[in-house]
């Protein structure tokens, strides 16, 4: 599969077989011009969305007629068996910003997991229902999220092959919100991509686990 950082925590993940998925899709200028990530051209079969927050779920900027789906349990998208685990976007059970769902994939063998807004360390019962992860998309800027510490904790507990962060300050994202480089400081096995695409396969995946940055394509 092929991993493509539109920006944000939004992803065009692409299948073998030509099945595109959009994971939170944002839309461009959001919060008063605060979100100044550009449009999306690529259509897709599919549109996941953890949550109802306008830099996250803007399917109607997704070309194409896809299939959206918003809910946990579980998904059939084409060949793509989706499932939705139920979290929350705060440390409060919900109480400040509602519900989040983590969207968990197997794609051409590779098993995906995108945390959507997760502002909350995940439960025992929550790690073993995502299962395994060998590619971890994960918010680290905290304030609407969880935090560089958090992000940390999160990845250990999940512990995937690849990690990609997502929802963290850019200069097309005027939020406040962390670098990157606050979750890298310390790690060893960073790859700074230099792009905004990647491509996994079961046979590619690196024996230690990696931490690999994008660059935000749009």
């Amino acid at each position: 599969m092929t991993i493509r950082y539109l920006g944000h925590a939004s992803f065009l993940v692409a299948a073998a077989d030509g099945a595109n998925i959009v994971f939170d899709p944002y839309q461009p200028g959001a919060f008063n011009g605060a979100i100044g990530y550009g449009r999306m051209s690529e259509p897709a079969a599919v549109v996941a969305i953890s949550h109802d927050h306008a830099d996250h779920n803007f399917a109607a900027g997704v070309p194409g007629s896809p299939q959206v789906i918003r809910t946990p349990g579980a998904h059939w998208a084409g060949s793509v068996r989706l499932r939705g685990i139920a979290a929350k976007h705060d440390a409060s059970n919900g109480e400040a910003r509602g519900d989040n769902v983590v969207f968990c994939a197997e794609i051409d063998g590779v098993r995906l997991c995108h945390l959507g807004d997760l502002g909350h360390e995940l439960s025992d019962a929550q790690v073993t229902e995502i299962g395994p992860v060998e590619v971890l998309l994960c918010p680290v800027g905290g304030t609407f999220t969880i935090d560089c510490e958090g992000a940390t904790r999160v990845m250990q507990a999940l512990r995937p092959r690849i990690t990609i962060p997502m929802h963290f300050k850019t200069p097309k994202a005027n939020l406040p919100i962390a670098p990157v480089d606050d979750f890298l400081r310390g790690k060893h096995n960073v790859r700074r991509e230099g792009g905004s695409e990647i491509t996994v396969t079961p046979e590619t995946l690196p024996p230690e686990p990696l931490l690999i940055v994008l660059e935000p394509a749009l």
